[in-house]
């Protein structure tokens, strides 16, 4: 096993020499004018990922501000849901993955949920939605990029279903943002979350939110778990601080994962991550694999995470192929949940080059052979490299 380590979770993801370097140096206090400057650079660098997501790089928001929560996007799913809702209010929770179920769950400790289920992995009929979201609707929650089966959900058009209601729209953007295309303002996004260990490339451990201008009249912390207080977190950011005590390491590393990104540009790392997409998708297409997610006119494969079936021979005993690809020294995710031993899932997020997307082509094919599935590794890598 002389190749190093490859890993293709999707989430967490590599991090770069000078995002890890970040973390070694000498403490600081979290209360210090040299947290403060660190806390800066990292909003500075999120509000310019969180507006400028596109392939033109063009302001997306009429104002906003972004926000680093001690605590990964759960918490931030949770901080968005209770700071905008009470009992009395309605929400429509969409589901069709494991992160549109948590959302779900999430609301159920704090409004009324009506919630609009599909099969993991299908599209939302958007006529469905429709009906579903009325006057009476306080709040939509959805997962943009459905991590656990590789979907890109329409929020362009749920967002407009939505506002059309004068519903608030809250969008789980943790695999989207930093790696596809995001608009806050055509959207009608009024709080958008991501996670430091996903296509922000940080390691894990803390997550961020964007709350529009227009969304702000609408909170209520007091009503919010304590910790979770946006109106509270809104002051301080202000002064480049958090209200309680700072992750100072989590959050050096996560100044310079967006540096990097902003040195890259989002209009090349949008690029480079559909390429290399494309080229997981011809690899393991060549290979005769199927892709999972059931599309329609409205939704699109993920440009950040693969999720690919699993042929039936090797369904019958799954770790055998999961043991193959780990004897090559490299990384992937099964199934969720019930998805357990049906899919493979990879990660292009982050900072990977095209040589390491090859090699992942190449790792399943040479492991689903081990295991007696008739693939061509070679093909495989050949094909993926005409998408690079």
């Amino acid at each position: 096993m002389s190749d190093d380590f490859l890993l293709l979770n999707p989430g967490p993801v590599p991090i770069t020499d000078a995002v890890r370097e970040a973390m070694d140096a000498p403490m600081v206090s979290h209360r210090s004018a040299e947290f403060e400057a660190v806390y800066e650079r990292a909003q500075d660098g999120l509000e310019y990922v969180f507006e400028h997501s596109t392939p033109q790089e063009e302001t997306t928001s009429a104002g906003g501000t972004g926000l680093v929560l001690n605590g990964t996007a759960t918490m931030g799913m949770e901080a968005a849901v209770a700071n905008l809702t009470d009992a009395e209010n309605e929400v429509v929770a969409l589901v069709n993955g494991k992160f549109g179920r948590r959302f779900k769950r999430i609301a159920e400790r704090y409004a009324r949920v009506t919630p609009v289920e599909v099969t993991w992995g299908e599209a939302f009929d958007l006529e469905t939605v429709a009906e579903h979201v009325t006057d009476d609707t306080d709040l939509v929650t959805m997962v943009h990029n459905e991590t656990s089966t590789g979907i890109l959900n329409p929020v362009a058009e749920i967002g407009e279903i939505a506002t059309e209601h004068d519903a608030r729209f809250v969008v789980d953007g943790v695999t989207s943002i930093g790696g596809d295309v995001f608009r806050i303002d055509d959207w009608n996004v009024d709080i958008a979350i991501t996670d430091s260990q996903k296509a922000l490339a940080a390691p894990p451990g803390i997550s961020a939110l964007y709350v529009a201008d227009r969304a702000v009249e609408h909170l209520d912390g007091e009503r919010a778990p304590f910790y979770a207080d946006l109106e509270w977190h809104l002051r301080k950011a202000a002064d480049h601080q958090t209200p309680f005590t700072s992750a100072v390491p989590l959050f050096r590393a996560l100044a310079v994962a967006v540096e990097e990104i902003e040195a890259e540009g989002m209009d090349r790392r949008i690029g480079r991550h559909r390429r290399q997409a494309a080229a997981f998708r011809a690899g393991f297409a060549a290979m005769g694999l199927d892709d999972f997610p059931t599309l329609d006119d409205a939704s699109e494969r993920s440009n950040t995470v693969t999720a690919i079936e699993l042929p039936e021979s090797v369904r019958e005993n799954p770790e055998e192929f999961f043991d193959a690809v780990a004897e090559r020294n490299v990384s992937i995710s099964g199934g969720q949940a019930h998805l357990d031993g049906e899919i493979f899932r990879v990660s292009n997020m982050g900072q990977l080059t095209d040589e390491q997307v090859l090699r992942g082509v190449e790792t399943v094919g040479e492991a689903l052979a081990d295991v007696g599935y008739d693939a061509d590794p070679a093909a495989g890598r050949d094909a993926a490299r005409t998408e690079l």
